[in-house]
């Protein structure tokens, strides 16, 4: 029986990026398990303030609480299961479904910036711009207004999350509803991502 770690080879063609539902507070134990046996992994965090009684402390927080990225192939998910903390892929039903490239990217992008990132309550609704300049330039998301700026959403429909970025507006522009229905999948409705 062959224990060994998993070759650089399973990260390829045939890999797709999947959602792992954690055990609460398991995130960080989760990635590095993954990272031991080979796998490509992305947790997205984020710093925040917390108040204790005697001290207010900055720390560093999962943009998606209870969920780690994994890219693996399904025929290869064994070891991912096995991983301390993780419950499950997530999908529909029974059956894991991928999270979309773009959206990953977009993920990424935003983590790679430097801006200050926080959750964000997921939206169906609203409008589709891309970033014309900056630190997120070629991203596409969501515009929405809070506190006074204008920020990027970003969302991951498989966990129905998302995470926003503060923008400049004069770094945006809309995009047509038009043009997106032909780039993206129809059945999702807010897409976000990198375009070349």
């Amino acid at each position: 029986m062959n224990l060994s770690k998993p070759s650089s080879g399973d990260i390829g063609p045939l890999t797709s990026w999947y959602a792992l539902r954690v055990r609460s507070n398991f995130e960080w134990v989760v990635a590095e398990a993954l990272r031991e046996r080979g796998f490509e992994e992305h947790l997205p965090t984020y710093r925040a303030r917390r108040r204790w009684s005697d001290r207010i402390k900055e720390v560093e927080l999962p943009l998606f609480p209870g969920y780690v990225f994994g890219r693996f192939s399904l025929e290869n998910r064994l070891p991912i299961l096995t991983a301390p903390g993780v419950l499950h892929i997530v999908g529909l039903g029974r059956t894991p479904q991928p999270v979309s490239e773009s959206e990953i990217s977009a993920v990424q992008a935003m983590v790679r910036s430097g801006a200050p990132l926080i959750p964000w309550p997921f939206l169906r609704v609203g409008q589709q711009v891309a970033i014309e300049r900056g630190p997120l330039a070629g991203l596409e998301g969501i515009l929405v207004m809070f506190k006074n700026t204008s920020r990027i959403v970003v969302s991951v429909n498989l966990l129905q999350r998302s995470i926003s970025a503060e923008v400049e507006s004069d770094w945006i522009r809309p995009i047509p509803v038009s043009k997106k229905v032909i780039q993206d999948r129809p059945e999702i409705k807010v897409g976000a991502g990198l375009h070349s």
